[in-house]
């Protein structure tokens, strides 16, 4: 695959086109080619991959939240990490970031579990890993995505100033090793999964990261979701 097959927002294609040229990265689609001939149903949806990178062009980022891999079930996976779409109930994690938001900025929790109003506003939603079979979590953890996502990371870190990177679990936190502290802000906690014991909830992440964006002149983020 060359950067010009890539159905990619254009900012984001220019910074990434020599990943897009490497030879990893038509091995990902060689993957992906080959599980669909074989009968797997992937997630997001093709046409949904980078979705992330299409609601948040690399000019516009200013927080970044790091997802591990999209969910496998139907209907759930939309491109953006943690978000699904309005006519699917959230998942759990979702559900404990959302009694985060209202502990910490007194926010109700909203109807639905799609995050693309914060995606519009700068908050980069990233998966490391992009895609998914169906029922098989996890299942392209080594296809090639984390090659490419990290080094999305790193030029975020390199060509960007700023930036507030909110790593949740052990997972997103070795991603740490990735960003320039001195330039960027990195606020890290447990993962929001009920799994983690809740002890997600009490971050304060969400008001952290607007008092930091004011302290830099930005505006804040509005994390309500209509």
């Amino acid at each position: 695959m060359t950067a010009p097959d890539v159905k990619i927002d254009p900012e984001w294609k220019q910074v990434l086109a020599e990943e897009f040229a490497k030879p990893y990265f038509a091995q990902i689609r060689q993957h992906l080619l080959r599980d669909k001939a074989a009968g797997k149903t992937l997630f997001p949806p093709g046409g949904q991959i980078f979705r992330a990178f299409d609601m948040t062009p690399f000019s516009k980022v200013r927080v970044v939240i790091l997802g591990q891999d999209p969910y496998h079930q139907p209907g759930q996976a939309m491109g953006l990490c943690f978000s699904v779409p309005k006519v699917i109930r959230p998942p759990a994690s979702l559900v404990n970031i959302f009694k985060e938001l209202q502990r910490d900025l007194g926010i109700p929790p909203p109807g639905h579990g799609d995050l693309s109003h914060w995606a519009h506003q700068g908050v980069f939603l990233l998966n490391a890993i992009l895609t998914v079979p169906q029922g098989e979590a996890g299942a392209h953890q080594r296809v090639g995505w984390q090659v490419f996502t990290d080094a999305v990371i790193r030029l975020l870190s390199e060509k960007k100033e700023g930036l507030v990177f909110l790593l949740w679990g052990n997972f997103a936190r070795a991603k740490k090793a990735l960003i320039d502290t001195q330039r960027h802000h990195v606020l890290e906690g447990v993962h929001p999964s009920p799994l983690a014991g809740n002890r997600f909830i009490g971050c304060g992440h969400f008001s952290a990261t607007n008092r930091l964006l004011t302290s830099m002149g930005q505006p804040p983020i509005d994390w309500r979701l209509s």
